[in-house]
């Protein structure tokens, strides 16, 4: 175990012996830190957090404080976050709430860019990349495959969908289907995240029903709803299942639709 003799380690956390806590860096009492996690200097944990295998966490970032919620009256809650992530300079991360189910969730493999905001009792999924001075307000959902663009705001309670992208200085107040490309000041549905799906090796034909199946949301006689419904009924792509699935769920949302 490699820990600099100038970090503070509080009685109670439990250090995998592969781990490295760097210069100036405090470990509050109820921090699990997993094998090969790397504490760059004056990193700042806290809180019930949990921090996966692997994951790197550089300086200045302050992980597992508690909300920002005027409600929360310092009831019990956590931190989860999984393997792999890179989490980089000033970096917050807060605990959960009692409103909120008590967890704020991060999953693996993500990239959390300088200065962005994860809030309480968000759940981020896997592979997401959240760009130099994003927020992620409370009770949020981010799916699986997304990019959060520079300086952009996901509203609470906001879902967003797997493989979805959000341009930069987008203030995104509704919730975004999955694949869906979002961009403007007010953030709209713009259309897909065309070049994501190409990355990820999704087939043309996949990619043509993504886009057929845009047209028709866009387009379509009765509500958003109705011709999600309609939708369903009528595709075979996993993809658009996917996306209509997404819009029928349970959501305290309304859903950003296209112009």
């Amino acid at each position: 175990m490699a820990i600099h003799p100038s970090a503070v380690i509080e009685d109670g956390a439990q250090i995998d012996p592969s781990a490295s806590v760097g210069p100036f860096c405090v470990v509050g009492a109820q921090v699990v830190l997993g094998a090969d996690v790397v504490l760059k200097s004056h990193v700042v944990i806290s809180g019930q957090t949990i921090v996966g295998e692997g994951t790197v966490i550089f300086s200045f970032a302050v992980i597992g404080e508690i909300p920002q919620d005027l409600k929360f009256k310092g009831e019990a809650s956590r931190l989860e976050i999984g393997k792999r992530n890179r989490i980089r300079e000033h970096v917050t991360m807060n605990c959960g709430t009692e409103g909120g189910g008590g967890v704020t969730r991060v999953g693996d493999d993500n990239l959390f860019m300088a200065g962005c905001h994860i809030a309480h009792d968000a759940i981020i999924g896997n592979n997401v990349v959240v760009v130099n001075n994003a927020a992620v307000a409370g009770h949020c959902v981010i799916e699986d495959d997304v990019i959060l663009g520079g300086l952009s705001g996901i509203h609470q309670w906001v879902r967003v969908g797997r493989g979805a992208i959000i341009g930069a200085v987008t203030m995104v107040t509704n919730d975004v289907i999955p694949y869906g490309l979002v961009q403007a000041p007010r953030g709209h549905l713009d259309g897909l995240n065309l070049v994501g799906l190409k990355r990820r090796g999704v087939s043309r034909g996949d990619i043509t029903a993504l886009r057929a199946a845009f047209q028709m949301l866009a387009q379509g006689e009765g509500t958003f709803h109705e011709r999600a419904e309609r939708l369903g009924a009528e595709t075979s792509s996993e993809y658009v299942s996917e996306i209509v699935d997404f819009v029928l769920a349970d959501t305290g949302r309304h859903f950003l639709t296209p112009k």
